[in-house]
């Protein structure tokens, strides 16, 4: 894995900022992925999320995940689970309003922690966000105006823990997909493997390293991916996910157009971002390309309005 795209965040700041731009640019282009250090979120921050994420799960969702397992039967499966995943997960909202207060089972401490943490990689996105603004040639602050909408962006995570599998050649994790939104930011164990992404048809692993930040997520790509659950071992994942807001309209930047064939142009829907994700729920281990053709034959019905573009 030597050449997995690893991105030291800490020399942007000095004479090997054109480089680590570069660097930048060709992994959003060619992997969809890169995996980042000095990100500027303390260990100490990490440790203590990853430690209370793996108490929570012990002790509130563990024997929850063994009754699902027993009541599915899914331990003696014979043959490919391809309609559900082996995964123990919950969903945090923080916007554009909090449900955080809302989620049962979560020790207050625990709760305002995920909030500092979220707090943490709200900050990392909106700068990822101007460096990818930088590196296409938009003005800053251009896609975060653009993921805006009328109500702010939307931000969550997904918080999953992977348990030990008796049959992975049967049943993933969480079986191949793209995302759908706008930047992915994954904390993920760095003692448990399963996560790969597809590069060039074939899979890869994307190597667990103590205290980084996964990124994930045309020009820059949203890749194919998925967990291969273990024999052993119970994987932790904090998947943060920074998207537009519901009524934001997306469309390609009309600089980033200029100097492409107008058959290209139009291969581009224009759509409500809400509009894509209720499209999306049904879609995800799909294709992403017949998305973007359903979104084409609403596309007439979406209006501009003062909604910024992406």
């Amino acid at each position: 894995m030597a050449n997995f795209p690893l991105i030291n965040m800490e020399k942007l700041n000095g004479g090997e900022r054109g480089a680590i731009m570069e660097k930048i640019n060709d992994a959003c282009e060619n992997w969809g992925f890169f995996e980042m250090v000095n990100h500027g979120i303390s260990h100490e921050l990490m440790d203590k999320v990853e430690r209370m994420t793996k108490e929570h799960y012990k002790k509130c969702m563990e024997q929850r995940f063994k009754e699902m397992v027993a009541a599915k039967a899914l331990e003696g499966v014979k043959a490919e689970v391809t309609d559900m995943d082996w995964e123990s997960t919950f969903f945090l909202r923080h916007l554009p309003i909090s449900n955080i207060s809302e989620i049962p089972d979560l020790e207050d401490e625990y709760r305002t922690l995920m909030k500092e943490f979220a707090g943490k990689l709200e900050n990392l996105a909106e700068e990822l966000l101007d460096l990818l603004c930088e590196n296409l040639g938009l003005e800053k602050g251009y896609l975060k105006k653009a993921f805006y909408g009328s109500k702010g962006p939307n931000f969550g995570t997904k918080v999953s823990n992977y348990p030990p599998c008796p049959t992975p050649d049967l049943i993933k994790g969480l079986r191949a997909h793209t995302d759908a939104g706008g930047i992915i930011l994954l904390f993920q164990d760095d003692t448990v493997s399963g996560l790969q992404l597809l590069k060039d048809g074939e899979w890869i692993d994307v190597p667990p390293m103590r205290h980084s930040i996964v990124i994930t997520n045309g020009r820059y790509k949203s890749v194919m991916h998925r967990v291969i659950a273990q024999t052993d071992g119970t994987r932790m994942s904090i998947a943060s996910f920074y998207n537009p807001g519901n009524d934001a309209v997306i469309y390609p930047a009309p600089a980033l157009l200029e100097k492409e064939p107008i058959e290209k142009e139009q291969s581009y829907p224009k759509f409500v971002f809400d509009d894509y994700m209720k499209l999306y729920a049904g879609l995800k281990f799909q294709a992403k390309e017949p998305r973007f053709e359903a979104m084409k034959a609403v596309e007439a019905n979406v209006s501009l309005g003062p909604v910024a573009t992406a």
